[in-house]
């Protein structure tokens, strides 16, 4: 659940993209609220507090700022004055709370009063109230506009001069949506001051070509850019023909952007000196902060603390500045300008940004925009995924990431925009840490690095594993439509790469149909009786450009292809030349993507009406296509989560979950019992299981349940109880039940607080079904082999729960050893849907309940009768808070 607001609080952008600082009131505010109350008109004061003149307002400020007030209020802050208030005062019963807002005069109409009221319903929230009241005059036009069309579901009552006003505190889909676009509309009108300035100053720009300030204001008038450059240096009248200044205070007409250049040492002053001069933005290029240690750090955060004070954003520290292309902005120390184009690129790292531009520019791939992050103090992906979703100059979003600062909002900003504009992903830090000996199978596997790639498939984010990978990617995207299926027709004038080809398909999963009849026969016509026409189609060396172009409209009309790869070899054919005119010509009417594959060349086919992505060598177009159907697969997919399963009690689950946390407030790993009613709730299938706590009531329970059976030892510390002796199987008569429990007792000493007797189950498919809840990605669902090799052969895979409609499915059959569960070698099929629906059930229970800190279910034996878990581990912790969708927030 979400937490109420923090002293320290928030600080949220308005609607024209300028900041404010939003936290709980204090009674020191009572000087700074007064002097808000100075600044009202009349007329303000008068429909806030229903009266005229200032007694009223002034009385009401130090009745809130007293020590005996019973309500709760937020107070907004700009520039060190006090712009907003909002109050509420909860019923005697806690569950409704009456509201005011007031706002500083020249704040209306920038969106202050619905942050306000935001904030104030996700505070409200936390604290157990479920709906607002408030008492609105008639002509208080705007905050009856405020209140209704924020998006709750308001009810309303007109009462003489007033209206009565309810607010439920529900988050509908219709109030997420709205606080999604007024967050887009600041976002952009934020980063706006960064990507479109009026004009820039370079602080730390010098006479010297080899200096980082000098290169920047070189690329600033190299590339044409249309405002206001100012170098700004103390030492010089003019650097490269333009006026300098001192400093930036000198600088007539105002700054919107600072590029900072200057040693690490001296980057504060500058940016307190910006903040006094009201400059919007900065980019810091220079380095010397957290990337060096414990004072860089602090260095940084005080930086951070400048420009949040001010109201001033921050690309960097320690990045190569930003690019907008459209704009001929080139505030960075880059080489050269990107070219202009549809691919809109963001780097962690400067070094993997300067590879992804020259690698984009050498293949004929143009950028919208660029900015390094680098160190992502204040302006992260989250912030440009956002300006980027309703940028007209972008249609393809390119990312490296080295971290998330905000998994959670990233995934939700992605699902949203992908759906739209593809996003494609190189996060690098795949290696595996270390798992805590203790924890279950699950918790062990479910590294950061599986919870990454979780997040981005549920999201629906592009996950590529190198540079060329996102390079070859994105110009698939950007210039072909999406593939309807994962049917490829191969066609090129040589046997070896088009071969090539149809083994990296069969690798990638995507399929290579033998074409239709009419479309072999049409072939034939073309092509002659050297040709072959099944699929590959091969036009032979001598195969000409109009051969090439007609083969290819010919196999793009056949209804069993979903994509086209036209493969050229030089220096066959009618040349390189000729070749791709005749591939751009073939692709420039077909609703299904073409790419091409010239052998040794990576470019960009251009005709001025089409453009055709060309790849060295055909793995690098399967693996581009690959990720092309993933995308559309995903967008064709419904939403999460699937409906509920059948025979759902979360009411009961959410009541034993409450209760165990009440006993044990830092969590605890539950007793078997416990966990089969958890799992009963959700009609998770456990075997039946008996708990004992002796050698003799062992003997009865394996008489209760039939022979063989198997005995289980029990105890909190008990994780791995096949790792240390605490499992006996096939126990047939009562001397070995009675002896296995002794040994075991004997063994274990202490650790062991009892036991379970379970009769054996038969012959099936040994699986694990596991969860994990990620503190910062959230519940995780895991399906893999199961038994006591499932770590050491690692096959497991892991989604973000709870699941879509068919994602169960589309999890078990992407397991190696899947084949076992559909009738290898003779073996007669498990009841595969079973199994499918006890992962579901597994995920919804975790998504409904985030106390669930680990679950395994392992193994969960299946048969061609069903499927049912054997042994069982839940542990329950508090849950890790989650941001309420309500506080809109920077960060």
């Amino acid at each position: 659940m979400s937490a109420p607001i923090t002293d320290a609080g928030e600080h949220a952008l308005l609607r024209d993209g300028a900041m404010v600082h939003i936290r709980p009131l204090a009674r020191s505010d009572r000087t700074a609220l007064h002097a808000l109350v100075d600044r009202l008109s009349e007329q303000s004061a008068y429909l806030r507090f229903f009266t005229a003149g200032t007694r009223t307002p002034h009385a009401y400020i130090d009745r809130v700022t007293g020590a005996d007030w019973p309500g709760h209020a937020l107070v907004a802050f700009q520039g060190g004055q006090a712009v907003g208030l909002a109050e509420m005062i909860p019923d005697k019963g806690g569950a409704t709370a009456e509201i005011g807002i007031l706002v500083d005069d020249r704040m209306h109409g920038r969106g202050l009063g619905t942050l306000l009221l935001e904030h104030l319903a996700a505070d409200a929230s936390a604290r157990g109230i479920t709906e607002f009241t408030a008492t609105v005059l008639q002509e208080n036009r705007a905050m009856l506009e405020l209140l209704t069309t924020a998006g709750f579901q308001t009810r309303q009552r007109f009462a003489g001069r007033e209206y009565e006003i309810r607010v439920p505190l529900e988050f509908t889909g219709e109030l997420i949506a709205a606080i999604e676009a007024r967050e887009r509309t600041a976002g952009a009108a934020s980063l706006g001051r960064v990507l479109r300035p009026w004009s820039v100053a370079v602080i730390g720009a010098g006479r010297d070509p080899r200096t980082v300030g000098h290169r920047i204001l070189r690329n600033l008038l190299d590339g044409g850019y249309r405002g206001a450059v100012y170098p700004v240096n103390p030492h010089t009248d003019s650097i490269l023909g333009v006026p300098a200044y001192p400093t930036v205070s000198e600088i007539p007409g105002g700054v919107c952007l600072a590029v900072v250049a200057t040693p690490a040492s001296s980057v504060l002053k500058v940016a307190r000196h910006c903040a006094e001069q009201g400059v919007q933005a900065l980019v810091v290029v220079s380095a010397g902060f957290a990337e060096t240690g414990e004072e860089g750090a602090r260095r940084e955060a005080e930086l951070l603390a400048i420009c949040r004070e001010s109201g001033m954003r921050l690309v960097g520290p320690n990045c190569l500045g930003v690019v907008n292309t459209a704009e001929n902005l080139n505030a960075s120390f880059l080489p050269a300008m990107p070219a202009r184009g549809r691919l809109a690129v963001m780097s962690q790292s400067g070094a993997v940004g300067v590879a992804l531009l020259e690698q984009a520019g050498a293949t004929g791939l143009g950028v919208s925009s660029f900015v390094s992050v680098g160190n992502k103090a204040d302006i992260s992906g989250n912030d440009l995924l956002q300006y980027w979703e309703d940028d007209p100059t972008t249609s393809v979003i390119a990312m490296y990431l080295e971290s998330f600062g905000n998994p959670r909002k990233f995934a939700a900003l992605a699902r949203r925009i992908g759906a739209r504009k593809p996003i494609v992903v190189l996060k690098s830090g795949r290696s595996a840490a270390g798992g805590r000996a203790v924890r279950s199978h699950t918790a062990a596997a479910a590294t950061s690095d599986i919870a990454v790639d979780a997040l981005l498939r549920r999201a629906g984010v592009v996950r590529v594993e190198t540079v060329r990978d996102m390079l070859d990617t994105a110009r698939l995207l950007a210039h072909q439509p999406l593939p309807r299926g994962r049917r490829v027709a191969v066609v090129g004038n040589s046997g070896g790469p088009g071969v090539l080809a149809a083994d990296a398909c069969a690798t990638h999963g995507l399929e290579v149909p033998e074409l239709a009849e009419a479309t072999r026969r049409a072939l034939r016509e073309t092509l002659g009786p050297a040709a072959a026409v099944a699929n590959p189609v091969d036009l032979t060396a001598d195969g000409g450009a109009e051969r090439l172009a007609e083969a290819l409209r010919t196999v793009l009309r056949d209804p069993g292809v979903d994509a086209v790869i036209a493969v050229y070899t030089p220096p066959f054919g009618s040349g390189a030349a000729a070749s791709k005119a005749a591939i751009a010509a073939a692709a420039r009417d077909a609703d299904k993507p073409v790419l091409a594959c010239v052998v040794g060349e990576d470019s960009l086919i251009d005709d001025g009406s089409v453009q055709v992505p060309a790849y060295a060598y055909p793995e690098q177009a399967v693996t581009a296509l690959r990720h092309a159907v993933d995308q559309a697969e995903w967008r064709r997919r419904p939403a999460p989560p699937a409906a509920a399963p059948p025979g759902v009690r979360p009411e009961q689950v959410r009541g034993l979950v409450e209760a165990e946390l009440r006993l044990a407030p830092e969590g605890r790993w539950l007793d078997p019992e416990t966990a089969r009613r958890l799992l009963g709730g959700y009609g998770i299938a456990v075997a039946e299981t008996i708990g004992v706590d002796g050698p003799e009531s062992a003997v009865e329970a394996a008489a209760a349940t039939g022979y063989p059976v198997a005995l289980k030892a029990v105890g909190p510390a008990l994780v791995h109880k096949s790792d240390v002796g605490g499992v006996r199987l096939d126990l047939r008569t009562p001397e070995q039940v009675r002896d296995a429990y002794r040994a075991m007792a004997a063994s274990l000493g202490e650790a062991m607080t009892g036991a379970v007797v379970q009769r054996m189950a038969g012959e099936g498919v040994e699986i694990i079904i596991g969860a994990v809840e990620d503190p910062r990605f959230g519940p995780l669902v895991m399906v893999g082999m199961g038994g006591t090799a499932a770590d050491l052969l690692g096959d497991r895979v892991f989604r973000a729960a709870p699941l879509a409609d068919g994602e169960a499915a589309e999890m078990i059959r992407s397991l190696r050893c899947a084949p076992l569960l559909f009738g290898y070698r003779g073996r007669p099929p498990a009841a595969v849907s079973a199994l499918e629906d006890q992962v579901a059930r597994v995920a919804r229970l975790v998504a409904d309940n985030p106390e669930i800190a680990e679950l395994d279910l392992n193994p969960v034996i299946v048969t061609p009768r069903g499927a049912a878990a054997v042994d069982v581990r839940v542990r329950l912790a508090p849950p890790p808070p989650v941001p309420s969708p309500l506080g809109r927030a920077l960060g």
